[in-house]
C-alpha cells in the first residue's frame, strides 16, 4: 500500500478492500489459461455501483491498466493481470436487486454465479436457461463479456438472447444504463448488445437484467455409441427430426477414458470410438420415437449401442460424462482450441481438421467434444509429460495457425464461447475482415480513449 496511486484510490474509497499480499496477487490475476505469470498491481473488491465508476475514473487519472475480473474461468487468458494492472474483482457484487413477475425478469449484480442466479429463478418457479458445467464458479459478468453459450444452446440460444438490459461503467467513466428492459426499443443502436461479448474492453459490466422462463418439460436423456465420425451428423439430424430437442452433446472415446479415470461410471460396455448424450422433452409420445430412432440408427449402421436412463440418478450419471470432461482433462494442463461453424459445414470440416491433427499431432494425444447441435467444437491438446511448457505452445499455436485457416475456408469462427482474450488474438484475422477489426478498434476508442480496460485482450 505504499504505491501513491493506491494510497489515492484508498482516500478516496476509504471501505474499499484492497488487496495486495503476493498469494492474492497470484489467485486473483490469472484465469484457467495458467499461461502467464501474474502480476498485478493490487486486488480491488468493490460492493457497489459507484466504488466502480469511482475505481475507472481513477484509473483514468492515473494510466493504471484495468482488467475486470468475475469467476475467472476463462480460458482464452481474457481475466490474466501480468503487467502491473489493477484487477477490478466483482465477486462481492452478488446480490439479487429485484424480480419483476410481470416482465418475468431477475435484476442481480454482476458478480453472482450463475449457480446463484438459476436458484434465485427456482423460488419464482422460473429459469434463466443458459447453462454449463462451471456454473458454480462463473460470474454472469464474465458469461456476458463472452457470450457464454454452454449445454442448451440448441433450445435456448447464447446469453445475449436473456439479456434484457445492463448497467455498465465505461471505460471513460461514464455511466450507462442499456436498454431498462424494454422488450422492443428501435431507438438507434443496441449498445447492450455491442457489450455483450466485449471481453471487459468496453466497459465494466456492473448490473444485468436477466430474461426469465418457464422451466421445461420433464426430459429424458439417452446415451448412444456411434461407430463413426460420419455417424454425428446423421444422427443428429435423425433425433432432431422426431423429438424436441434440449440438448445434443458429443465425445470421443479418448474423452470418456479421462472421464471414467477421474471417477465416473461406464455405462455402456465395450469400446466405441463416438458417444453422444441427447436430452429432449419427455411427453406422451417422446419415449417411443425415441426407442423408434434409436433402433433405425441401429439398423443404417449409425448407432451401435444405446442406454436411456431410467431414473434422474441414472440422468445425472449419463451427463458426468459429458460434463465431467473439462474437470478430468485439468490435470493435464490442455492446449484447447473452442471453434464454431454452420452446422451445415461441419461434415466436411470434421474429416479435414481430423486429418490435419493426426497430420500435425501424430504423438499428441487429442481430446475432442462439444456442442454438435450448434456447431461448436471443443479440441484439447495434451501435453506429453516429456515435453516443456514452452516448446508445446510453440507446436500447439503452429497447429492452431493452421486450424484458423481451414476455419476461415469454411466461414467459421476460431473462438465459439471462450473469447478471443490473450490465446486467440493472433488469429482474429480468420474470423474477422481488416475493416471490421478497424471499426472494433474504433468503438473500442469512443467507450475507452485512454485505453485503461483490458488492454492487450482480444487484440494487441
Amino acid at each position: 500500500m505504499t504505491d501513491a496511486r493506491l494510497a489515492d484510490l484508498a482516500v478516496r474509497l476509504p471501505n474499499l478492500r484492497l488487496l495486495t499480499d503476493p498469494a492474492d496477487l497470484e489467485h486473483y490475476g490469472r484465469d484457467w489459461t495458467r499461461r502467464w505469470t501474474p502480476a498485478p498491481l493490487a486486488i480491488a473488491l468493490p460492493t457497489e455501483l459507484m466504488d466502480v465508476q469511482t475505481i475507472v475514473r481513477w484509473a483514468n487519472e492515473h494510466g493504471v491498466a484495468i482488467v475486470p475480473s468475475g469467476g475467472r474461468t476463462g480460458l482464452s487468458g481474457g481475466a490474466v493481470a501480468a503487467h502491473g494492472e489493477l484487477v477490478l474483482s466483482l465477486e462481492r457484487m452478488n446480490r439479487v436487486l429485484g424480480f419483476d413477475a410481470v416482465d418475468r425478469t431477475l435484476s442481480v449484480q454482476a458478480g453472482m454465479t450463475l449457480l446463484a442466479v438459476h436458484e434465485a429463478a427456482k423460488e419464482h418457479g422460473l429459469i434463466y436457461p443458459v447453462d454449463f458445467a462451471a456454473r458454480g464458479s462463473c460470474s454472469i459478468g464474465g458469461n456476458i463479456a463472452t457470450n457464454a453459450g454452454g449445454i442448451r444452446v440448441i433450445r435456448y440460444g447464447n446469453t445475449r438472447e436473456w439479456i434484457a438490459g445492463l448497467t455498465v461503467v465505461a471505460g471513460n467513466g461514464e455511466l450507462l444504463q442499456l436498454n431498462r428492459g424494454l422488450i422492443k426499443n428501435s431507438s438507434g443502436y443496441d449498445l447492450r448488445q455491442l457489450l455483450i461479448g466485449s471481453e471487459g474492453t468496453l466497459g465494466v459490466v456492473v448490473e444485468a437484467t436477466l430474461r426469465l422462463t418457464d422451466p421445461p418439460p420433464p426430459s429424458q436423456v439417452m446415451l448412444l455409441a456411434l461407430p463413426t465420425m460420419d455417424a454425428l451428423m446423421e444422427v443428429f439430424a435423425l433425433f432432431r427430426s422426431r423429438l424436441a430437442l434440449q440438448a445434443f452433446e458429443f465425445f470421443t472415446d479418448v474423452a470418456l477414458r479421462h472421464v471414467l479415470a477421474h471417477g465416473a461410471q461406464r455405462a455402456i460396455d465395450g469400446d466405441h470410438p463416438y458417444y453422444v448424450v441427447t436430452e429432449f422433452d419427455a411427453d406422451e409420445s417422446s419415449q417411443d420415437a425415441a426407442l423408434a430412432a434409436f433402433e433405425l440408427g441401429v439398423e443404417r449402421s449409425w448407432i451401435s449401442d444405446g442406454v436411456m436412463a431410467q431414473s434422474e440418478a441414472q440422468a445425472a450419471a449419463l451427463w458426468r460424462l459429458r460434463e465431467g470432461i473439462t474437470e478430468s482433462l485439468a490435470p493435464h494442463r490442455p492446449y484447447k482450441n473452442d471453434i464454431s461453424l454452420r452446422i451445415s459445414a461441419l461434415p466436411v470440416f470434421l474429416h479435414e481438421i481430423q486429418s490435419l491433427l493426426g497430420s500435425e499431432y501424430p504423438h499428441f494425444e487429442v481430446v475432442w467434444f462439444g456442442h454438435i447441435g450448434d456447431g461448436n467444437l471443443h479440441i484439447n491438446v495434451l501435453r506429453p509429460a516429456e515435453l516443456s511448457e514452452s516448446d508445446f505452445i510453440t507446436q500447439c499455436e503452429h497447429v492452431t495457425k493452421l486450424l484458423a485457416e481451414t476455419l476461415q475456408r469454411h466461414g467459421g469462427s476460431i473462438s465459439a464461447e471462450h473469447g478471443i482474450g490473450l490465446v486467440k488474438r493472433a488469429y482474429l484475422g480468420s474470423t474477422r475482415s481488416e475493416a471490421e477489426i478497424a471499426l472494433m478498434r474504433g468503438v473500442r476508442g469512443v467507450f475507452d480513449p485512454k485505453g485503461v480496460l483490458n488492454p492487450g485482450k482480444l487484440f494487441a
